[in-house]
């Protein structure tokens, strides 16, 4: 059966016109992307073949190649190219700087300023963030980037900037690869260590922000620093 023959209000165009995109399902919006399915397969059954791919689902497509999507019958290059090229520009638009929140008041204004970039980074990536007495930003410093490891973490890396621009305060941040954010006892030993050579600078160690996929971990509100 075409799409055509779906009543109107069901037909994934309309549907997002009636009611909003945020009431498609993942193979619908694929289904608008596709255009058109084949002789036996409608758009939207091509867009489920696409989903069932692997059982990351939809989070295949962050990683897959053109190559991979044209296994499916019915996938030409021009198909696979118009969804891989949308997923990027969905990258793009969650990664592209946002109107940066001049002050820190919560663990979530600190999340929400690394969490676009640093949900899909392979690498573990360790930054300070620099604050002032006020709570405004002074600047966002990268510390180091690989497996974290408290002998490599050094305090003199994280607090070198912070001394020079004259920071009350720093926020530790950093991502796990694998999109869970519980803290190791690296971690642990890492915001210890750190924290003690805070205090002998005069610097207050507000939070250690652990980022996943798409959540985070607030030592400081889990009480664990």
């Amino acid at each position: 059966m075409k799409l055509k023959g779906l009543p109107r209000e069901e037909r994934p165009r309309e549907k997002m016109l009636f009611q909003g995109k945020e009431a498609l399902s993942s193979a619908e919006l694929l289904a608008i992307l596709l255009r058109t399915g084949t002789k036996e397969k409608t758009a939207i059954q091509l867009a489920q073949e696409i989903l069932s791919l692997d059982e990351s689902g939809i989070l295949f497509l962050q990683d897959c190649t053109p190559e991979e999507l044209q296994q499916i019958k019915g996938m030409g290059m021009a198909k696979a190219c118009q969804i891989l090229a949308a997923v990027e520009l969905g990258k793009r638009v969650e990664t592209h700087p946002r109107k940066i929140k001049k002050e820190i008041t919560n663990p979530d204004d600190i999340a929400q300023l690394f969490m676009g970039r640093m949900r899909y980074y392979k690498k573990e990536h360790f930054v300070a963030l620099l604050i002032n007495a006020k709570g405004k930003i002074l600047e966002e410093c990268e510390v180091s980037i690989g497996d974290l490891c408290s002998t490599l973490i050094h305090p003199r890396e994280v607090f070198s900037q912070a001394v020079k621009r004259g920071a009350a305060a720093v926020a530790l941040v950093h991502n796990h690869p694998s999109g869970d954010p519980s803290p190791s006892q690296e971690d642990l030993k890492t915001t210890e260590r750190l924290t003690e050579a805070a205090e002998i600078l005069g610097i207050n160690v507000l939070d250690h922000i652990i980022i996943g996929d798409g959540t985070y971990i607030s030592l400081k509100s889990e009480g664990l620093m």
